[in-house]
């Protein structure tokens, strides 16, 4: 049974600020895999997690959030937008360093083909703008409704529709020989 998080902000508020480890307890695992697909790495993953939660927590005890959306969802924004930023980063340096192809050729035929359409699948998902990525992740792998998508992405519901409708076209497209 989900915790009422509300209360945990309550509780901040009135000082007692053991409370948010009820908050972290909660929604860590799900915030860490969702960033975990939006960045693909686990560790920088808990990185994005660990400073989103810093974040909330700082506006949480200053008054700085708003309660214009539910504390679940605006954490859910935080990660999301860490996630993206985390994502352009490691995109910039990425593309500054060497490729180093011995250290791809290490497995079995079988591995190596689960590999290569892994690999195939993250650069379909790469090559969606961040919007549509973050869309589809939230939706198809954190199972939130698009009002909840909405809110988290601060927009409205009809262009959550539009993002996963052309996320899942261009994806069908790349499938396709």
């Amino acid at each position: 049974m989900p915790t009422d998080l509300d209360h945990v902000l309550a509780e901040l508020r009135a000082g007692r600020t053991a409370a948010f480890r009820v908050l972290v307890d909660e929604l860590a695992p799900a915030l860490v895999r969702l960033a975990g697909r939006l960045v693909g790495d686990l560790q920088l993953a808990e990185d994005v997690v660990q400073d989103s939660l810093l974040k909330a927590y700082q506006a949480m005890i200053d008054g700085a959030f708003e309660e214009r959306a539910s504390v679940r969802t605006w954490l859910y924004r935080i990660v999301t937008n860490g996630a993206i930023d985390m994502r352009r980063r490691r995109r910039r340096v990425l593309l500054e360093q060497p490729i180093d192809e011995a250290s791809t050729v290490t497995a079995t035929l079988a591995s190596a083909e689960q590999r290569l359409a892994l690999r195939e699948l993250a650069a379909w998902l790469d090559d969606l703008p961040d919007a549509q990525r973050a869309t589809l992740m939230l939706s198809a792998f954190e199972g939130l409704s698009q009002r909840e998508i909405a809110e988290i992405q601060n927009c409205s519901e009809g262009a959550v529709e539009q993002r996963l409708v052309r996320a899942r076209t261009a994806l069908r497209a790349k499938g396709r020989p």
